[in-house]
């Protein structure tokens, strides 16, 4: 893609929903002040669990975006794509009455979609044990594409509509689909990101078994630890993030606040292991490279990475080596982080929200710290901007995604510049 010149494509707008915020401005003030979303599961009786917290939304109402009828057919993944959705649209300044919705389109993916309900429908009929028992809405309720069609039939959008599903990089790739539908001339404005309530039975249950959670039970807000030597496993997260992305002729055009340039990524797959990741990242290290000659740029323009850091002892090594790998001595100099540490894992969605973090930080000249790292791994030897956040100038921020099946997607946003 390097190769063409395609229009700038600029953020405009963004919303999000996530266990350290309701909105932008709260996750924003968690995020520099180094606040974990982590506590004990109110949602369910985790007796029987080895994992008993998670990173789970607090005081969201849903009332104040979703009327209660409609709530009521939707799953809490839908619900935070809507309010999201929203809240992005409204940070955008959009007059939606004057705009062509032809031209308007939705990305919202969704690594497991309904998840909740699922479980919920499923033991209604074995309880019962007559199908009949089923929900007429347990189909649309559950699954991944129904945010995104939600969204569409609220404001009228009738552009490219659909979900992207490849687990933990999902919302990468929805950002990615729809940069390259408005490179092409397809659609003037695309909102696009990922959704995910997965803090149920099964959810917690199946990745228990997977032995891929954390488990440090009396301390839950220090068990999301990327990088550190003492790291177990990854925090389960819930929640959403929603950017509107628009054309810059457009968004000029129309006097809109421009947060960053989205100027390129990198998709590849490690080809490797449904779990692991490939030996010294490799298809991470692939990826960056991808994502940094499809901006334009070089190695040496990066001042940020939001890493995937999942607090896991096989993806914090291998990111490391792919970016020890590819930015040689640089990779000393640059800040890293992981806000994971902070937002727990949101799988499908936290691509989307990671991308919000790595815009703010462009915008606000802070590099968000990786809280709980206390013992240093020899192993992940960089600067991972340790507990405090840190003043600093960002023009250019990299954010990396990677998910089971050995996908991997990085997205690079720039300080606008006209």
């Amino acid at each position: 893609m390097s190769n063409y010149n395609y229009p700038k494509i600029v953020v405009t707008g963004l919303g999000t929903v996530n266990p350290i915020g309701n909105n932008v401005d709260e996750t924003w003030k968690s995020l520099i002040t180094g606040k974990s979303g982590a506590s004990l599961i109110t949602r369910f009786d985790t007796t029987y669990f080895e994992t008993k917290f998670a990173c789970e939304v607090k005081g969201f109402d849903s009332l104040a975006y979703i009327n209660r009828k409609e709530v009521q057919k939707m799953d809490l993944f839908t619900q935070y794509a809507i309010a999201s959705a929203a809240m992005a649209l409204e940070d955008s300044g959009l007059n939606l009455d004057i705009e062509n919705k032809d031209r308007i389109g939705v990305i919202i993916g969704s690594g497991i979609g309904g998840m909740f309900v699922y479980e919920q429908q499923q033991q209604s009929l074995f309880e019962r044990g007559k199908p009949d028992r089923i929900s007429p809405f347990f189909i649309p309720m559950m699954i991944s594409d129904i945010a995104a069609g939600y969204v569409a039939i609220r404001w009228g959008f009738q552009g490219p509509n659909y979900a992207t599903t490849s687990a933990c990089a999902t919302s990468a790739h929805s950002l990615a689909d729809a940069l390259m539908i408005l490179q092409r001339g397809d659609t003037d404005i695309m909102l696009a990101g990922g959704t995910e309530a997965p803090i149920c039975k099964m959810g917690i249950g199946g990745f228990n078994s997977m032995k891929a959670l954390s488990t440090l039970n009396e301390a839950p807000e220090k068990a999301s630890r990327p990088f550190d030597k003492e790291r177990s496993g990854f925090v389960m997260a819930e929640g959403a993030g929603i950017l509107v992305l628009e054309t810059e002729e457009h968004a000029l055009n129309r006097g809109a606040k421009i947060y960053a340039e989205f100027s390129g990524f990198g998709l590849t797959d490690d080809a490797f292991h449904i779990t692991q990741p490939a030996p010294e990242g490799e298809g991470a290290r692939k990826s960056m490279k991808q994502a940094i000659e499809d901006a334009k740029l070089t190695i040496n323009d990066i001042d940020y990475i939001n890493a995937h850091g999942t607090s896991t002892p096989h993806n914090d090594k291998n990111e490391t080596a792919a970016i020890k790998n590819l930015f040689g001595p640089r990779a000393y100099q640059m800040a890293i982080s992981s806000t994971k540490s902070m937002t727990g894992h949101l799988l499908g969605a936290a691509g989307a929200v990671e991308a919000i973090t790595s815009i703010l930080a462009i915008n606000n000249g802070i590099i968000p710290p990786t809280i709980n790292y206390e013992f240093p791994d020899p192993d992940c030897d960089l600067n991972y901007t340790p507990n405090v956040a840190v003043k600093k100038e960002v023009k250019v921020a990299m954010s990396n995604t990677f998910g089971f099946g050995g996908h991997n997607a990085t997205l690079i946003f720039k300080k606008y510049e006209q």
